[in-house]
């Protein structure tokens, strides 16, 4: 796709034009949806993907989204990972402590299958509300009473902003909305006068995604892309000031810790960290180059090991594993890996939305006995290979 400039208001700042540097055509609408067939899975709708960045407050949309797929059938937890896990209960509490919310009222946007929730609850916190078309309450499981917990199936909206809470927390949940800038001043709207409310909000970091040219966290549903400056200047121009802002899991998680302003955008000297135009530009300049010459290799290693009569797996049935696999096969690659390994069993049996290979348990690898395992996140590297230890098995592990 040729570069260009496209009369497009940026969702997050309004300033327009914004600059497309890199393109895909007929990529999955969905990553994370349960499909029964693989004639489902390859059949599954598609949608065009066109990043633009915003050379005013650093944001990058897909400039042509048009809408993605969320329901009872949305499986993204990572709550079958111990690492995950303890990371995310030590967050949890952590703000708990942080922000004083022992008995309070948290309010929870985008809750997947509720675990954050109800670590939240667990480390103290007295009422959780969670929102979200794909929560399945009668998964979720805690020592703690069920009537502290109020789960909604739905998408947040003006429709609950009724909804009063002493924090309102937001994870992974911004970058699948498109009109990011009209959401948070939703946000804070609801929110009121109210102005001792926290609001915590965790998301991908596109910085790390350009710096690493990780092709496999770009897709459709994910059509925001916000680094740290760029997500605090949306939240300052929202009218929120921002307390804290960091890096986490392994860099590739941003944090934000705010509150609601007096004043709208909110006053206050920015932080450190927001001071990343310039280093997002030089990663959009390089990212197009690179993204041809990385999934160009990864193509090559595949087909030189389907070659000699090896077998080759990916670790991780989610949106990393999809765009990784839509990738490569966009680029010539057929039979080079048959099946998607992933711990939750929600989704064994079930198929890669787009390329169709179906998702095994780790124990399948006990007779299928791949020479190469790539593990979508090398976060969990050491998780993997301890599991693949104790099914006797010792292939090549590498992270994407």
């Amino acid at each position: 796709m040729n570069r260009r400039l496209v009369d497009t208001a940026c969702p997050a700042c309004g300033h327009q034009p914004l600059d497309v540097f890199f393109g895909q055509r007929a990529i999955p609408t969905n990553s994370c949806l349960l499909l029964d067939t693989r004639e489902e899975a390859e059949g599954f709708p598609r949608g065009d993907l066109e990043l633009g960045f915003c050379r005013s407050c650093g944001f990058i949309s897909n400039v042509v989204f048009d809408e993605a797929e969320y329901s009872q059938r949305y499986e993204e937890t990572q709550g079958f990972s111990k690492v995950f896990v303890e990371w995310a209960r030590k967050l949890a509490a952590r703000w708990v402590d942080t922000y004083d919310l022992q008995g309070k009222r948290v309010l929870e946007i985008g809750c997947g299958k509720g675990e954050f929730l109800v670590w939240m609850v667990e480390a103290g916190a007295g009422h959780g509300i969670g929102i979200d078309p794909g929560v399945h309450p009668e998964r979720i499981e805690t020592a703690v009473e069920a009537d502290r917990f109020t789960w909604i199936k739905d998408f947040y909206s003006e429709q609950y902003a009724h909804l009063e809470a002493d924090v309102i927390v937001c994870r992974h949940t911004l970058e699948h909305i498109a009109p990011v800038g009209e959401f948070m001043r939703m946000v804070r709207s609801a929110i009121g006068d109210r102005l001792d409310t926290v609001v915590l909000f965790e998301l991908p970091d596109v910085k790390r995604v350009l710096d690493e040219v990780a092709f496999w966290d770009v897709y459709h549903e994910h059509c925001s892309y916000f680094s740290l400056g760029s997500l605090a200047r949306l939240f300052r121009a929202s009218g929120f000031e921002v307390l804290n802002l960091e890096l986490d899991y392994d860099d590739q998680y941003l944090l934000i810790e705010a509150r609601p302003s007096a004043t709208t955008p909110a006053g206050g000297d920015p932080l450190p960290e927001e001071d990343d135009l310039a280093a997002l530009a030089a990663g959009v300049d390089a990212y197009a180059e690179g993204y041809e010459a990385l999934a160009g290799s990864w193509r090559e290693r595949l087909g030189e090991l389907r070659a000699r009569g090896g077998k080759a797996v990916i670790w991780g049935a989610g949106s990393k594993g999809v765009s990784y696999l839509t990738n490569l096969t966009n680029m010539g690659m057929t039979d080079e890996i048959e099946y998607a390994v992933d711990i939750n069993p929600f989704k064994w049996g079930k198929f890669m939305a787009g390329t169709g290979q179906q998702i095994v348990s780790p124990e399948f690898l006990v007779d299928y006995r791949p020479d190469l395992v790539v593990a979508m996140n090398p976060i969990y590297l050491e998780e993997i290979r301890l599991q693949l230890e104790e099914l006797g098995l010792h292939p090549e592990l590498i992270g994407a």
